[in-house]
């Protein structure tokens, strides 16, 4: 599979399925990437294909405006997001609650998602994500991490604008950082991907509190999420915080070793026991 129709956009899935004759977790594990200059392919190698050899069936897939799915004009909100999600579950013909693991901006969407369609999450799985807008200690201004992140992004798309046409050297890699360089300036000059983000609500405590799924939350000692990252424990009813050493918002990347050990010891211990009517498990 590699592209579905869902709430009216063509989006670019991949599903991985472990080797034949392995019998492997039932509960489904869908990944959810970050913005930009983000896409599936940071999961695949990362986590999603070692995670599908365990038997597990593991959905990826670009987020509107990313990667080979549709970019269309609007719709970048994280309501729409978790429509997007439901779309595409629906659309691979998944009909039981799935893990969500998202990433950075992914997470927020994973985390909405528990809130507003518990029906369509087992257990969520964040991983550095900007999930509560906590004023760090020291800020100038009085923001958190929604008003920085319009900030860069409004910066990288004058950038971007500015140096649009600009051309190098042609070789393999100059090629694909072109066509990521245009992609991004696709999404941020013309989308409202940049107005939607700046109108992000944070959840409310009382809504945190509500989410009844268990919560696997992966950060960066050195993030600039951290504040936030022991609130949101805080908050959630059944929050598992680990705060990996030495590594900052990049955890993904930077820590790919022990974030996958998280996700190999958390999925097995969080199965379904039960399903919805006329499901098999």
């Amino acid at each position: 599979m590699s592209e579905v129709l869902a709430n009216g956009l063509r989006f670019h899935v991949q599903r991985l399925r472990g080797p034949a004759g392995v019998r492997g977790p039932v509960t489904p594990v869908v990944f959810l990437h970050g913005l930009v200059l983000d896409n599936m392919s940071s999961f695949y190698y990362t986590l999603a294909a070692p995670i599908a050899r365990t038997g597990a069936d593991v959905v990826l897939y670009d987020q509107r405006g990313h990667g080979r799915t549709d970019r269309p004009a609007t719709g970048y909100d994280v309501d729409t997001a978790v429509a997007d999600l439901a779309a595409v579950l629906e659309a691979c013909h998944i009909g039981v609650p799935v893990h969500l693991v998202g990433n950075s901006f992914g997470g927020l969407i994973a985390l909405h998602a528990a809130r507003t369609r518990p029906d369509l999450v087992a257990s969520l799985i964040l991983i550095e994500g900007q999930c509560l807008d906590t004023r760090r200690p020291g800020e100038p201004y009085d923001g958190g991490w929604v008003e920085e992140m319009a900030n860069t992004l409004n910066l990288a798309a004058l950038g971007l604008e500015a140096h649009r046409g600009s051309t190098g050297p042609v070789t393999g890699a100059a090629r694909k950082t072109a066509r990521l360089r245009a992609g991004a300036d696709a999404l941020l000059n013309g989308t409202t991907l940049i107005e939607d983000v700046t109108l992000v609500r944070a959840p409310e405590p009382d809504e945190l509190r509500g989410v009844a799924c268990p919560v696997l939350a992966l950060y960066g000692e050195l993030s600039e999420l951290v504040v936030s990252a022991r609130r949101l424990a805080e908050l959630l009813p059944e929050c598992t915080l680990a705060i990996l050493p030495g590594v900052a918002h990049t955890v993904l990347r930077e820590a790919t070793d022990t974030v996958l050990a998280a996700l190999l010891d958390w999925l097995p211990r969080h199965e379904l026991e039960t399903f919805p009517p006329g499901v098999d498990g």
